[in-house]
């Protein structure tokens, strides 16, 4: 269904293949499933999500466990999306579109605007309210990301290597606290903590 939509497809049977079949093709989305041999789906994220050429491709797990846990552990090793089994192939396709859609808007989007914040990293400038706010670097590039997937909830891990890139070494703990500082200028409400996962921007 993907090639006749013009898709260039390759496939791995297992983990360990999957993590270097996409290390070298470098593609736009990867389909994983939570089930596959020797290491599962979730590992297997959590691997690619390690490699500095992965970092934007879209992650979606297609799977049959329908669990609750196995969502959340999904999202935690950095997946973009979780569908359960079982889904039409026009609605897994649509659900495809949908993304490339959005990341060609996200890529031209240089002013985030939710209303109350104005967010311009043309000149790193925050607003609230026509108050201009004064952040250091890595605190605007953490709340700049955060605002530009609304509602996507990131891992500590997800946020160290889109904001500060996997060749520099930070703890996590460095994320808590450039989201507490940030939370001390723009409000509390904007960045919600998801407890056991990360963190989250609210846009309104």
């Amino acid at each position: 269904n993907l090639e006749k939509e013009g898709f260039q497809i390759m496939t791995a049977t297992d983990g360990a293949s999957a993590v270097e079949l996409a290390n070298s093709f470098t593609p736009d989305v990867i389909l994983l499933d939570i089930m596959m041999p020797d290491q599962d789906g979730v590992e297997t994220c959590r691997q690619m999500r390690l490699k500095a050429n992965l970092s934007d491709t879209h992650i979606i797990f297609l799977t049959a466990r329908s669990e609750e846990y196995s969502e959340v552990a999904a999202f935690e090793a950095g997946a973009d999306d979780y569908i359960a089994k079982p889904i039409k192939p026009r609605a897994l396709l649509s659900r495809i579109k949908a993304i490339f859609k959005k990341s060609t808007k996200k890529s031209d989007n240089l002013i985030i605007n939710t209303g109350e914040l104005i967010i311009d990293k043309s000149s790193y400038l925050v607003t609230k309210d026509g108050e201009e706010i004064s952040l250091p670097k890595k605190e605007f590039e953490l709340l700049f990301y955060l605002a530009l997937n609304p509602n996507k909830v990131f891992n500590r891990e997800e946020l160290l290597n889109k904001v500060w890139g996997t060749d520099v070494y930070v703890v996590s703990r460095t994320v808590d606290v450039h989201v507490r500082k940030v939370r001390e200028k723009i409000g509390e409400s904007h960045i919600s903590t998801i407890k056991g996962v990360g963190y989250k921007f609210n846009p309104s």
